[in-house]
């Protein structure tokens, strides 16, 4: 019988259980690792599954993939909703750990698995850090509006230097791309698009590298731009969004906000449903999704913009 291992990540400690019974545990630093990853090659298992536990798990990870083990990250509320249909309630490490067998046991065909992508990862890290300066920049900036004269000077300082930080990761961000083979043609893509800036481009190289690799619903719901029914019997919802990678989403939005007023494409697919009836969020959410949808298939098909034939009247 196939052996899964489950393994739950926290800062110092990692839990690890076996579809044989088996359960011990390993220091989450080099020498634990190590003593993990040299256990494990021993044990051979068809899957190695671990959640996302917000960067504690990526050493481990790495190592694991450098091992040639068979590995893969899962989402915590797969994981979450998994342990609710199996009826476990309890949370400790040791039965996180028992239930992440039973979800790879479970879902083992369905799960993608880990691969080391150095530039992408590398990338991502700045891109992280790009949004984090623009949300203390943000924060500065509406503390300035409110704050007496006195302060001012205090937070001015700030935010100059704020801004100079975010002046230096882009620039390395810029560096990074232009230095890749595989990522300076991609941005060259995405950026030929109306209203698709570096800061789209960067976003999507960096966080979404499913993107021409899925299709249009699939990547719609990845993101979280996907619209998802509400009914029963005879009660109508309304549609809404859910879930899906919120960072990814929130720079999408800043763009289709320009796309509408700048790219064919998208501003006459906005128009249309607003002079429909569909509310402005609707129907921007809607014009997200369509510009997703067509940087998924320039990705797919390979190829650059083209903007609509002009159809005479």
């Amino acid at each position: 019988m196939e052996l899964y291992v489950g393994i739950d990540v926290a800062k110092e400690l990692l839990e690890v259980a076996t579809s044989s019974g088996e359960s011990f545990s390993a220091r989450n630093h080099d020498a634990g690792r190590a003593q993990l990853i040299e256990r494990l090659l021993k044990l051979s298992p068809a899957l190695v599954v671990l959640e996302a536990s917000g960067g504690y798990e990526q050493a481990l990870l790495v190592e694991l993939v450098a091992a040639n083990i068979h590995c893969a990250r899962v989402n915590p509320t797969d994981v979450r909703y998994f342990a609710r249909m199996q009826r476990q309630f309890a949370k400790t490490d040791r039965l996180d750990a028992k239930l992440l067998v039973a979800f790879a046991e479970h879902r083992a065909t369905d799960l993608i698995p880990a691969r080391l992508d150095p530039e992408r990862d590398e990338l991502k890290l700045l891109v992280n850090r790009r949004t984090q300066l623009l949300r203390m920049l943000t924060a500065e900036r509406n503390r300035l509006a409110q704050a007496p004269k006195w302060l001012r000077k205090s937070i001015g300082r700030t935010i100059g230097a704020l801004e100079r930080e975010l002046g230096t990761i882009d620039h390395q961000i810029a560096q990074r791309v232009n230095a890749s083979a595989r990522l300076k043609p991609l941005q060259q893509q995405l950026t030929s698009v109306p209203g698709v800036g570096p800061g789209l481009s960067n976003m999507l190289l960096a966080c979404l590298p499913e993107l021409g690799q899925l299709n249009r619903r699939e990547i719609a719901a990845l993101v979280g731009v996907a619209p998802f029914s509400q009914k029963s019997g005879r009660w109508q919802g309304h549609e809404s969004i859910f879930g899906g990678r919120a960072s990814v989403r929130s720079v999408l939005y800043m763009a289709t906000l320009s796309a509408v007023s700048c790219n064919p494409t998208v501003c006459v697919f906005y128009r249309r449903l607003r002079q429909s009836g569909k509310p402005a969020k609707v129907a921007l959410t809607a014009a997200m999704r369509k510009l997703l949808t067509v940087l998924n298939v320039m990705l797919k098909t390979q190829t650059s913009w083209r903007p609509p034939c002009t159809i005479a009247v």
